[in-house]
């Protein structure tokens, strides 16, 4: 919904998408150019488990630049961050975004970024830190 939003909005805009390395079925899917299932993914991003519908495939085919994949610790590492600087509490899937920022630091430099971040469902006992 948000890739077609932005993109009937403002076409000018790059599109990202981004997911844990250890679940990268969107990744691979659009890299092939045919829909790769989801098979035994292993992340703390418990939210970006699912397989890609043909629907999804198909949105995200025709507008993203492409998809950035990153792991587990920079998910984490971007958690923290968030809590600490932003004081936003943030589940491991919804830090996936500036997870992406600060693993691909190139695909973003000198430019302006928003990221969208989402989801609070942490059980604060077992944070990854």
């Amino acid at each position: 919904g948000t890739a077609i939003a932005v993109a009937a909005s403002r076409p000018e805009i790059d599109l990202w998408g981004a997911e844990p390395s250890g679940a990268d079925d969107a990744f691979r899917s659009l890299r092939d150019g045919r829909i790769h299932p989801s098979v035994r993914p292993a992340t703390i991003a418990d939210g970006l488990l699912t397989s890609l519908s043909d629907r999804t495939f198909r949105i995200l085919s025709e507008r993203l630049e492409g998809i950035l994949t990153v792991s587990d610790a920079n998910i984490i590492r971007a958690m923290r961050l968030l809590w600490e600087r932003m004081k936003i509490v943030v589940e491991p899937s919804g830090a996936v975004p500036l997870a992406a920022v600060l693993e691909h630091p190139d695909t973003f430099a000198g430019r302006r970024a928003g990221l969208i971040i989402s989801g609070g469902n942490v059980e604060l006992d077992h944070l990854p830190w």
